[in-house]
């Protein structure tokens, strides 16, 4: 598979995202890719650096424009551990674990980004705001309650199926709760006698 197709692919499905989802500044973006589903295998059994290069190389013109933090989900070898920046890690106080990532511990796309990263370090767990899945490596364990799937147009880098996450906050209340600040929540409307 050529490189140049992967990053056209996921070119594609990351300005269809960040044209549907407004993406908070500083916020976190998980990502959970397989370079072995990319190029038409089975999770793991083909790990590719050249592809995870490939694939971190397009993520970062889409987030560091944007001012968004990475975060790549390692493999279930090490308990899909996330790298992200020692910085990112401090601001969010997140916890950060003694592991680096490997080809067959990590994945392709974790040992790209960790040597593309000024001082990368692993975390436990994250809350992120939303993020991209590549492949069936399940990212909705680090993307925050309540989760809202993005349909996307275009739903595959090279061979792998693409879902893509974003978040809201969750809504509150029951029969007398708004969602939106209008003229009518000044209204004194009783229910029934209900205070």
């Amino acid at each position: 598979m050529l490189l140049q197709t992967i990053k056209d692919d996921l070119g594609t499905v990351l300005t269809e995202y960040f044209d549907k989802v407004k993406f908070p500044e500083n916020g976190l973006f998980v990502v959970g890719c397989s370079t072995s589903e990319i190029s038409g295998d089975w999770k793991g059994t083909n790990s590719r650096l050249d592809v995870g290069n490939a694939f971190v190389d397009t993520l970062n013109k889409f987030l560091v424009p944007r001012h968004i933090n990475l975060a790549i989900q390692g493999c279930e070898h090490i308990n899909r551990a996330l790298l992200v920046e020692r910085s990112v890690a401090e601001k969010h106080d997140l916890e950060i674990v003694s592991v680096v990532p490997a080809m067959h511990a990590g994945g392709g796309t974790q040992v790209a980004a960790y040597e593309k990263m000024r001082d990368p370090v692993e975390v436990e767990h994250i809350t992120a705001f939303g993020g991209i899945d590549i492949g069936g490596t399940e990212i909705g364990m680090h993307v925050k309650y309540v989760q809202i799937p993005i349909r996307m147009s275009h739903r595959q880098v090279g061979a792998a199926n693409v879902v893509c996450l974003a978040s809201r906050p969750k809504l509150i209340g029951g029969e007398r709760a708004k969602y939106e600040f209008t003229s009518a929540n000044k209204e004194d409307d009783i229910l029934g006698g209900m205070s």
